[in-house]
């Protein structure tokens, strides 16, 4: 089973296999390039336990999204209690992606990279999946507290997560060559520049001095 944090359990339980050798696959050779065979070969398991698990390679592919979605969620609630301001949330939450990245690369891949409604029609957005949502709701909160500037939250959730996850979209493709870890100052420095309540009342001033 793929996991961000766990140890994967030895002996590996036969549909944790399956969920291993299909995120690898699914990840360097596409959805759609993929056979509940090449899934079967590469677990070590028989196409009968794939069907009676899974019931196939879409039932693979939603029950690898719901669980990598709860590992995601593992990762934002584990950020949220360690810190106790909205800007340490989320600089946390972008350190551990970036991190994760790095050493999880398939998993970040698989919940960042594709294009999820393409083979998972039932499902949402995925940015209105709850780990997403709970992102959402640390931003609003530091809206609500005064420590993030106000603004629409989509707007500051943008703002915030858009170049961070641009960032992991270009390591992913290769483009970047540096470990994202390495640009995590930097990273943090813009995407703070212009968000901060303070920020916003210093900016504020100038223009009327100016004026």
């Amino acid at each position: 089973m793929p996991y961000l944090k766990k140890v994967i359990p030895a002996p590996e339980p036969v549909d944790c296999r399956i969920l291993t050798a299909a995120l690898d696959l699914f990840v360097n050779k596409g959805f759609h390039n993929v056979s509940v065979h090449d899934v079967q070969k590469q677990a070590e398991v028989s196409i009968g336990s794939i069907y009676n698990h899974f019931g196939g390679k879409e039932g693979i592919a939603k029950a690898l999204y719901e669980h990598l979605l709860l590992e995601m969620q593992d990762l934002v609630d584990c950020a949220i209690n360690d810190k106790t301001t909205a800007v340490e949330r989320c600089n946390e939450i972008i350190s551990q992606l970036f991190h994760y990245t790095e050493t999880h690369r398939n998993i970040i891949s698989y919940i960042f990279h594709p294009r999820h409604n393409e083979f998972i029609t039932d499902e949402p957005p995925i940015c209105n999946s709850a780990p997403f949502v709970t992102i959402r709701d640390a931003i609003q909160q530091g809206i609500d507290s005064g420590e993030i500037r106000a603004c629409n939250l989509w707007v500051a959730a943008s703002a915030i997560y858009g170049a961070p996850i641009r960032m992991i979209h270009l390591r992913l493709d290769n483009v970047i060559e540096e470990p994202l870890p390495n640009l995590l100052d930097e990273v943090l420095e813009s995407v703070w520049q212009g968000m901060l309540a303070e920020e916003a009342g210093i900016h504020s001033e100038k223009k009327l001095s100016l004026a």
